[in-house]
């Protein structure tokens, strides 16, 4: 199993090309479904959950073809994709595939809206609380779905004729659970309405695929977004848009170790909120062409108090990474999980660096300390495991992750990356 070794107290000084965004790429490569014609992403990024979802639409009888990698002049590279699913061919999703990835669950939209049936398991992923489907469930069963769950599975079935447009309020925000009912409604009856609809850029991604395909959906970024049902979709080319999440990690980690680091091929409005943050603890962060800039010359990293949020507030997957960043504060921070009940499982891995952090309920309580010291620490989640990159990356001496597989769920060569801008990070394969 694969461990990634780092030797702390280097600065970051260079250029980080940013990957096609993990959390875009997931919907946009199950909207393939929705259409026999072929459907084309650009900036596809190389990751283990983007592998296991392109077996998972295999299965369903999606033919995907990958171009040759444009090599980047720093090493990264994105894929351009083509997917074409002439004929579904079997509208049950497995458990042994959908438990490994809960992004997978998704399929359950398109199948439904496509083909009027859906078997699909319950599903799996990173174990950072239970993360129902009741809302997926309520927001189809509003499209006239008929929905049982039996034997671990969800089944469902659209009424003859297929799906009609309805109207659906979220109780709460569910960026997942928008997702679906956006992909459904498209090819459903009439017109949707959706109400406290996610409005993360994620969501406006897949909607703007689904326009170039042929749907007819507005106000995609707001809490209001309508669809217009059409009769079919046809194919489309998309680029997927830069990662938020990868941007604002490796903000973070040149603001933890000090440095001039350019974020290249991503966009500051995607993570406004997180960024300030940056700000405020001591970084100086700027757009520039094609990117970001963050400096961190010789100032101390000083306390921030962070609240976890819907989009446009500070996301949930930058909270591990954040902490991270705190530990090295000079004073006291707090930071408070509100959208999952289970993230703070790293904060047992961040002590064994030293790190002094104290939990009430759903709110961690930082101590900033003057030192870090390298150890062997375990990463538990995906965004979990950076965090505890970003922390060794500061420490003193040598610090050791295992179970790195989480972390190539979400992010593209991150040790090649680190590495070009002078961190001592390397991947050892036992």
């Amino acid at each position: 199993m694969d461990r990634i070794r780092i030797v702390g107290g280097n600065a970051l000084n260079g250029v980080i090309p940013i990957s096609g965004a993990k959390n875009a790429a997931l919907p946009l490569i199950i909207a393939s479904l929705l259409t026999s014609d072929t459907l084309t992403l650009e900036n596809v990024p190389h990751l283990a959950d983007v592998e296991l979802l392109l077996r998972i639409l295999g299965n369903h009888g999606v033919d995907v073809s990958v171009n040759g990698r444009r090599e980047h002049q720093n090493g990264s590279y994105s894929r351009t994709i083509h997917f074409t699913c002439r004929t579904i061919v079997d509208t049950t999703a497995p458990y042994e595939l959908v438990s490994k990835m809960r992004a997978s669950f998704w399929v359950i939209g398109p199948l439904l809206a496509r083909e009027g049936r859906a078997r699909v398991s319950l599903p799996g992923g990173c174990a950072i609380g239970t993360r129902p489907v009741d809302l997926f469930i309520e927001g189809l069963t509003a499209l006239g779905a008929i929905i049982e769950i039996d034997g671990g599975y969800v089944e469902a079935r659209a009424p003859k004729g297929g799906l009609v447009g309805g109207t659906y309020t979220f109780p709460k925000v569910s960026v997942g659970a928008t997702h679906v009912m956006l992909m459904a409604a498209s090819l459903a009856r009439g017109k949707t309405v959706i109400n406290n609809a996610a409005r993360e850029p994620e969501i406006v991604d897949l909607a703007a695929c689904l326009n170039a395909m042929g749907a007819k959906i507005s106000g995609a970024g707001t809490s209001t977004i309508v669809i217009e049902g059409v009769q079919a979709l046809s194919g489309a080319r998309h680029r997927v848009l830069p990662d938020r999440i990868e941007t604002g990690t490796y903000a973070m980690a040149v603001a933890m170790t000090g440095g001039d680091v350019v974020l290249e091929g991503t966009d500051a409005a995607l993570l406004d909120t997180a960024l300030e943050a940056i700000r405020r603890a001591g970084a100086t962060v700027t757009p520039v062409e094609n990117g970001i800039r963050v400096v961190r010359n010789g100032s101390d990293i000083r306390p921030v108090d962070i609240v976890t949020e819907p989009f446009p507030g500070f996301p949930t997957d930058l909270q591990a990474q954040f902490m991270g960043l705190m530990t090295r504060a000079n004073g006291v921070s707090h930071v408070t999980e509100t959208i999952f009940e289970n993230r703070f499982m790293h904060v047992q891995e961040l002590a064994r660096l030293g790190a002094k952090i104290t939990l009430s309920g759903q709110t961690a309580r930082i101590d900033g300390v003057s030192r870090l010291r390298g150890a062997p620490v375990m990463a538990t989640d995906l965004r979990a495991s950076v965090s505890l990159v970003i922390a060794g990356l500061a420490a003193e001496g040598e610090t050791l992750v295992s179970r790195v597989y989480h972390l190539d769920r979400g992010f593209e060569r991150l040790e090649e990356k680190l590495g070009r801008c002078g961190a001592i990070v390397e991947r050892i394969s036992d």
